[in-house]
């Protein structure tokens, strides 16, 4: 009769333990074919965080990824986490036409708040003054 709820318990912990293997297994089977599937213009992005479009794929193990225009590094294959989206290019000219108007905008916003902050130093002022002044007539 013990040994009853003894053999549930194993059987559950076991169970357990198999589902958990074999999605941890799922997993990296795929870190495994996303590494392999790597070509020459793939946009990745590495365990650390750094973007780049891989240049050279030679080696079993290693990989040429250039971070920069004309700069180009060696990583492991194992240090790529992820495929992502290609690059996308925007005319300078448009950045720099919209980031015109943003500074615009940014320096009226600014404008309006000194108005606003003037206004409301006259309005202490005046109404500091108007205390002294009645503090002076009582005495």
């Amino acid at each position: 009769m013990e040994l009853l709820p003894m053999l549930l318990l194993f059987g559950l912990l076991g169970l357990m333990m198999y589902f958990m293997s074999r999605r941890q297994r799922r997993a990296q089977e795929q870190q495994v074919q996303l590494q392999n599937s790597l070509a020459v213009g793939d946009r990745v992005m590495t365990t650390s965080g750094l973007y780049g479009t891989v240049v050279d794929v030679s080696d079993d193990s290693k990989i040429g990824i250039e971070i920069a225009p004309g700069f180009e590094t060696e990583w492991l294959r194992a240090a790529v986490r992820e495929k992502v989206g290609p690059e996308v290019e925007d005319d300078d000219e448009t950045l720099v036409e919209d980031s015109d108007e943003t500074v615009d905008d940014e320096l009226d916003t600014v404008d309006d708040r000194d108005e606003l902050v003037d206004e409301d130093v006259e309005a202490d002022t005046r109404a500091d003054t108007k205390v002294d002044t009645k503090a002076e007539t009582k005495k």
